[in-house]
């Protein structure tokens, strides 16, 4: 019988959450960055296996950061842990095994006792016997996890096996979504977070986590994808950066809005000054979170 189900995907800050779900989906479309705690709100990402609907859900980094902003997202991220059937948790080979351990302390706290596989990322940048070094720390701890998975993206390897493994541990139950749809989420959303990958890609070093996107409009015509969208940011030399980096963003961005929709992509972006809109707990919620 069909099996579907919502699996959150949990992990540090770049251990490839992001990554690894657009590559199980076959298709980018959620934030991808070399940033710590880039991605921001969850997404869901709905892939056909067989007859088997499996609902990848992308969250938020765990961190330890005091910051505002890192500790909602954190929040949201074990949020997660309760709107799911099963999980994953995704570590970089180069990632410590610490982070295994606080997730596990993370599940006990939570008295959360669904089933997790864990996935190594980034295996094809690694050396054979740090890979095996790696595998063989986990393997101390098989009694908690369904399977341990190592993943190469770059290589495309080992997506059925994850795929299939997912399968075991998720419930017999009917498809909760139409097998053509890759999301739940809106256009809207999803062109919302390529324009902060854009940032994020063109402005990085020089805007730490001071900027957000808000969507104005969005128009689907014959063969056009208008999108109207602002960048707010905490201060006039954070907007003096975006506004002298704008061009690049823009072409990044389209690109990737493109490639999604397949077809020509009209961006519109403007600047705003918003100050300390990321260290007020109501602006948050009003400007990520909504």
């Amino acid at each position: 019988m069909a099996k579907s189900g919502f699996i959150s995907v949990i992990g540090r800050t770049n251990s490839g959450k992001s990554s690894l779900i657009n590559y199980l989906l076959n298709t980018k479309i959620t934030l991808v960055s070399h940033k710590q705690n880039a991605t921001r709100r969850t997404l869901k990402a709905i892939v056909m296996h067989g007859q088997n609907q499996l609902i990848f859900i992308d969250t938020p980094g765990l961190n330890n950061s005091q910051k505002l902003l890192n500790k909602i997202l954190n929040e949201k991220a074990i949020e997660s842990l309760n709107d799911c059937d099963a999980l994953i948790f995704c570590a970089s080979v180069f990632d410590d095994i610490k982070d295994y351990e606080q997730f596990l302390e993370i599940l006990k706290v939570a008295k959360c006792q669904k089933a997790h596989i864990v996935v190594i990322t980034k295996v094809d940048l690694a050396k054979k016997e740090a890979l095996f070094a790696k595998l063989a720390q986990y393997n101390t701890y098989s009694q908690n996890y369904s399977a341990l998975v190592p993943v190469s993206i770059k290589k495309a390897a080992f997506r059925d096996e994850l795929l299939n493994e997912c399968i075991k541990i998720l419930p017999v139950a009917p498809l909760y979504y139409d097998s053509q749809d890759l999301s739940d989420a809106k256009s809207k959303d999803i062109y919302r977070d390529f324009i902060l990958e854009a940032i994020f890609a063109c402005v990085s070093d020089e805007l730490p986590y001071s900027a957000e996107v808000l969507i104005k409009g969005v128009k689907n015509l014959p063969k056009l994808t208008s999108v109207e969208a602002v960048i707010i940011t905490d201060s006039q030399s954070h907007k003096g950066i975006l506004i002298s980096a704008l061009k690049n963003i823009g072409i990044k961005a389209r690109k990737l809005i493109a490639a999604l929709d397949g077809q020509k992509v009209y961006l519109g972006l403007e600047v705003k000054v918003q100050k300390n809109w990321h260290k007020n707990e109501k602006s948050l919620k009003k400007n990520v979170f909504l």
